[in-house]
């Protein structure tokens, strides 16, 4: 059974999904934009027989609090010292993390801090390449070089109900397995007053991700973490290319190409799940 709990940290409820038998090997699910520890919804039940799995919503997404963006830092530094406090409170200092999206920068910060924590790593649409980039982060490109009204309201589509549609939607070769429960309830949150500032927020602040991009490759080459990569090879936002690029710096990784999307767990979940326990038991137990 999924449990649902509010920790505080730094003042802030940080909400979470958990599920499994607490003395087994730990795993952390940190998900991405525009989503919220949902996407883990079916994922974390089809791990709790093998894992204790924990994942949280970030602040200003999901469950969480959302404090005011006029006052709160809405950062990739501040959000992943946040997540960092919640996983000390719970108790979780040493485990396996699976990264898509916002969790890789949000997650290889707090590994940069505490490479000790990591036991293994899976990665599931998570970029740390610049070669990584389509076409969709022209305009996160422009925003990055001059931060004006023009550049913002370029970016609002995809905070909308049809573009956050599309994120869910594009690469996937069958819409009817994508619930629409998704994109209906994220563009249900980024109708809260200061949803969608905090997320131009992000967009603004994902340019230092890019500046750590060289920090994080050299992270993974020196410390060659037990590495799972799935990658959807259809993302809106992430190249084939950036996936592969990983290998450059864990040789050993082991690779699945899903002929997916962003959000590849939503139409891959027997064959992530089947894989993740495989090679745990394979490579990390």
């Amino acid at each position: 059974m999924t449990l649902f709990k509010e920790t505080k940290v730094d003042g802030l409820s940080v909400f979470h999904r958990e599920a499994g038998d607490p003395s087994h090997p730990k795993l952390v699910l940190l998900g991405g934009f525009p989503a919220s520890s949902h996407q883990f919804r079916d994922l974390i039940p089809a791990l709790a027989d093998r894992f204790p799995v924990v994942a949280p919503d970030y602040p200003g997404f999901g469950n969480s609090d959302m404090p005011d963006p006029a006052t709160f830092p809405y950062t990739f530094d501040r959000l992943s010292e946040v997540i960092e406090g919640w996983l000390r409170q719970i108790g979780f200092e040493h485990f396996g993390l699976f990264m898509q999206d916002y969790g890789g920068p949000i997650g290889l910060r707090i590994l940069t801090r505490h490479p000790e924590w990591m036991e293994w790593l899976v990665l599931q649409n998570s970029n740390a390449y610049e070669v990584g980039f389509t076409d969709a982060w022209a305009g996160l490109h422009a925003l990055w070089k001059d931060r004006s009204v023009e550049a913002e309201a370029a970016l609002l589509p995809f905070l909308s109900l049809d573009g956050i549609r599309m994120v869910y939607q594009h690469g996937h070769r069958d819409p009817a397995r994508i619930s629409p429960d998704n994109w209906n309830m994220d563009a249900h949150l980024m109708q809260r007053p200061g949803a969608r500032r905090l997320n131009l927020d992000l967009f603004y602040d994902y340019r230092t991700n890019v500046a750590l991009y060289p920090q994080w490759q050299e992270l993974l080459r020196k410390r060659q973490p037990k590495t799972l990569i799935f990658w959807g090879q259809d993302d809106i936002f992430f190249t084939r290319e950036g996936g592969e690029a990983y290998l450059q710096d864990l040789p050993q990784a082991e690779m699945h190409r899903l002929a997916s999307g962003h959000f590849a767990v939503e139409d891959n979940l027997d064959a992530i799940a089947q894989a993740m326990i495989a090679f745990h038991q394979k490579r990390v137990h």
